[in-house]
C-alpha cells in the first residue's frame, strides 16, 4: 500500500476537501530569528543552519515573484498554499506581516497560508491577523517548531522556550480557529525512543491539527556539526528513525494530519545522516512498517481509513 493509504497526509487531506490537488509553495520572506539576533539568544538552536531548508537567494525576490516561480515548477496542481518557511515568519511588525501575507493571498489560486514560526514569537496582534484570514475562508496553518516536549533537551539545544510556552500558544491559536502543525525532531542528543513517545503523548494531550516529523540532520554551520566532527554526536540510523517514527504515527489519532513523516537535505550542507539525501527512502520504509504493523491510529484502536478523494 502507498503511504497516503496508511497515513492521513496533508496532500490527501487537502485533495479530499478541495476536490483537487493543492500544493505548498515555499517562500522566503527575509525574516530573522530572535534566537539568533540577541533578542532571546545568540547562535540559534544547536541543530540549525537554515540554508539546509531554504535557498537564501530567494529572499531577494518579491513574494509574488517567488510564487510564480514555484507554481511554474508544479505540474499537477492548480491551487496552492503559500508557505512562509525559513526562519521565524511572525518576527516583524504586524503591518509588515500583513503586507507580506496579503501579497501572497492576493495571488491567483492561493487558498491559504502556512506560517512557520516559534511558539514564543506570535503576539496577539499576529494571532488576530491570522484569525481574520480564517474568517475570510482561507486555509491557515500555524507551523510551530517545538522539536521536543522535554524541557531539559530544549535547554541543551538552545531553543529558548519551554514546552509550557508551546502549550499556551497552541491553545490560543486553536481557540481562534487557526490550525496548528507541530514540528518534532526524532534523534536529538541524549533523547531515547521513549523520550520521543512521551513528546508525542504530551503534544496530543494539548491538541494539535497536524504533525511534521523530522529526523535529526547534522548540517554545516551548526553547533552540532562541531560535536559531530569531534565524535561526540551521532545522527540516527535509518532503521532507528523508521521504528520510532512509525510507532508515533500509529499512536496518532486519524484526524491529525501529517504534513511530513521524514525530511531531507543535500550535501555539502548535509553532513549526516546521508540517508536523508533521498527523501523517499525513509518514507518508503515507514510505509512498509505501517503496512505490516498497522496504519495511523492503530495503537489507539481508531485507525485511519483511506478514503479516495472525490474530484469536482
Amino acid at each position: 500500500m502507498q503511504l497516503h493509504e496508511l497515513v492521513n497526509t496533508i496532500g490527501q487531506d487537502l485533495q479530499r476537501r478541495y476536490g483537487e490537488k493543492v500544493h505548498k509553495l515555499t517562500l522566503h520572506g527575509g525574516f530573522s530569528c530572535p534566537n539568533r539576533d540577541g533578542t532571546i539568544g545568540r547562535g540559534g538552536c544547536t541543530f540549525c543552519n537554515v540554508a539546509s531548508f531554504a535557498d537564501e537567494e530567494t529572499q531577494q525576490q518579491s513574494i509574488l515573484s517567488q510564487l510564480q516561480d514555484r507554481a511554474g515548477e508544479v505540474k499537477r496542481a492548480k491551487k496552492y498554499l503559500a508557505y512562509f518557511q525559513a526562519y521565524t515568519n511572525t518576527y516583524a511588525e504586524v503591518q509588515v506581516l500583513k503586507n507580506m501575507y496579503e501579497e501572497a493571498i492576493s495571488a491567483a489560486d492561493i487558498v491559504g497560508l502556512c506560517v512557520g514560526t516559534r511558539p514564543d514569537c506570535v503576539p496577539d496582534a499576529v494571532l488576530d491577523l491570522l484569525a481574520g484570514y480564517v474568517e475570510q475562508g482561507y486555509e491557515i496553518w500555524l507551523e510551530l517548531g517545538l522539536q521536543t516536549a522535554n524541557n531539559d533537551t530544549l535547554k541543551r539545544i538552545n531553543r529558548g522556550h519551554d514546552f509550557e510556552c508551546y502549550e499556551e500558544m497552541t491553545k490560543r491559536a486553536r481557540s481562534l480557529g487557526i490550525k496548528v502543525c507541530t514540528h518534532l525532531i526524532v534523534g536529538l542528543p541524549k533523547e531515547t525512543h521513549q523520550d520521543n513517545i512521551e513528546t508525542l503523548e504530551k503534544v496530543l494531550a494539548v491538541g494539535t491539527d497536524g504533525i511534521k516529523l523530522h529526523g535529526l540532520h547534522i548540517v554545516e554551520g551548526s553547533t552540532m556539526a562541531k560535536a559531530w566532527r569531534a565524535g561526540r554526536l551521532e545522527a540516527p540510523e535509518l532503521e532507528t528513525y523508521v521504528e520510532t517514527a512509525s510507532q508515533m504515527v500509529r499512536m496518532t489519532p486519524p484526524e491529525v494530519v501529517f504534513h511530513r513523516v521524514s525530511s531531507s537535505a543535500r550535501r555539502p550542507t548535509l553532513l549526516s545522516p546521508l540517508w536523508c539525501e533521498n527523501r523517499w527512502l525513509a518514507m518508503t520504509e515507514i510505509g512498509r512498517s505501517l503496512d505490516k504493523h498497522g496504519a495511523q491510529g492503530s495503537l489507539i484502536d481508531r485507525p485511519f481509513v483511506y478514503q479516495p478523494p472525490v474530484k469536482n
